[in-house]
């Protein structure tokens, strides 16, 4: 075992406990209010042995953690901290949070969940929304906070608790874990609280098998003649950015679509290619077009990607754009368009090819990509 600080929210230092091999999946241990790393020891020890890598982290002002730097104790603080800390792992761990911290794990990864872990496991959390866990009562508004994040939490979830709770019933308890897009709820009979230090082979038992299902230790695999899906969901892993390409119809309207499938071929002559199903509406357009564009989309243009991905919309009424120089559209706002004459058109199984050459390209190296990895949107993270 190994001690490892991280930089917290307004400059506190967080002491970490770290055991496991480095190459196996991460878990992040998160403790109640009032707590310290040490009540995780015997889960720790669970984990490494069934192939995880472990961090048991102190949460300001508790164990090894000091309340140095702004001094404060607040839910907003500790919630930053937790963002601070996922930014610092290096890759996206499931995160275990005991009572009062799963308050903390739903707010800090309600806006961009899936960018900074890989699933989330709240132990014997309180539904009810009362006490003085941050050193004062709890406010409306941090409670409707909560309540709020909870539909965004677009991660798988294990939603563990004793049926005995004093803090709240399972009524409450099952009312919040159907606000979860992904989530699994578990009661353990015959158990109030603590359930991790008083359950802890019947909580690890739960624990294990969740993380088996959901974050598997070793990979996946796809051999010719499997599953589809499985190969799709391998293809996933390399992350890529997002285009739009758009043609205009011999009639003059425009036409286009959402395409992740799009690189650079040569610099001498420039080409490019971006890959089409024969399946889409607009395929033969673009086989036959003379001119087309590829717009790569920025951070702000999510919806865009939505809409020319999607059926039964007029989608450049929706959309601001021009016409390029050799009248293929262009969208406004987007991080980068080339504008290209067909070069070649080849078959490529359930897709073609369609290579163009760059006749203009325009950027703005101001914004930030839109990108697409493992069936999500992303953004880029800077630490």
């Amino acid at each position: 075992m190994t001690i490892t600080t991280f930089n917290g929210f307004g400059g506190v230092t967080l002491q970490a406990d770290v055991v496991g091999d480095g190459n196996d999946p991460a878990i992040l241990l998160i403790h109640g209010i009032g707590q310290s790393r040490v009540v995780w020891r015997d889960v720790s020890d669970a984990l490494v042995r069934a192939g995880r890598r472990v961090i048991a982290l102190d949460l300001r002002g508790h164990g090894g953690s000091g309340a140095q730097g702004d001094g404060r104790f607040d839910f907003d603080a500790h919630v930053g901290d937790l963002r601070a800390v996922l930014a610092q792992v290096g890759t996206r761990p499931v995160v275990v949070a005991a009572m009062q911290a799963g308050w903390i794990a739903t707010r800090a990864l309600a806006e961009d969940a899936a960018s900074l872990a890989a699933a989330l496991v709240l132990v014997d959390m309180p539904t009810r929304f009362e006490g003085e866990p941050f050193g004062g009562p709890l406010s409306a508004g941090m409670a409707s906070q909560i309540e709020a994040a909870a539909p965004k939490l677009a991660l798988p979830t294990l939603f563990v608790r004793g049926a005995l709770s004093p803090h709240d019933s399972s009524g409450d308890a099952e009312q919040f874990a159907r606000a979860l897009p992904d989530c699994e709820m578990v009661e353990v009979s015959e158990v109030d609280q603590l359930l991790a230090a008083d359950q802890t082979d019947d909580f690890n038992a739960l624990l294990v098998d969740f993380l088996e299902r959901k974050q598997p230790r070793g990979p996946s695999e796809f051999r010719a003649g499997s599953d589809a899906r499985t190969l799709r969901d391998a293809l996933g892993c390399f992350a890529t950015g997002i285009t739009v390409v758009t043609a205009m119809s011999p009639d003059g309207t425009p036409i286009g679509l959402t395409a992740n499938s799009f690189t650079s071929v040569s610099l001498d002559p420039p080409l490019l290619l971006v890959c089409i199903a024969n399946t889409a509406s607009s395929g033969p357009i673009l086989q036959q077009a003379e001119h087309f564009a590829v717009n790569v989309l920025q951070i702000g243009q999510q919806p865009v990607s939505n809409r020319f991905a999607g059926k039964g919309e007029d989608r450049f009424a929706a959309s601001d754009w021009s016409a390029g120089e050799n009248g293929a559209p262009v969208l406004a706002g987007s991080l980068s368009a080339f504008e290209c004459r067909r070069h070649a058109v080849h078959e490529g199984g359930d897709h073609f090819i369609l290579v163009g050459e760059v006749k203009r390209a325009q950027f703005d190296a101001r914004r930030d990509p839109l990108l697409y990895f493992r069936g999500k949107y992303r953004r880029l993270h800077f630490a």
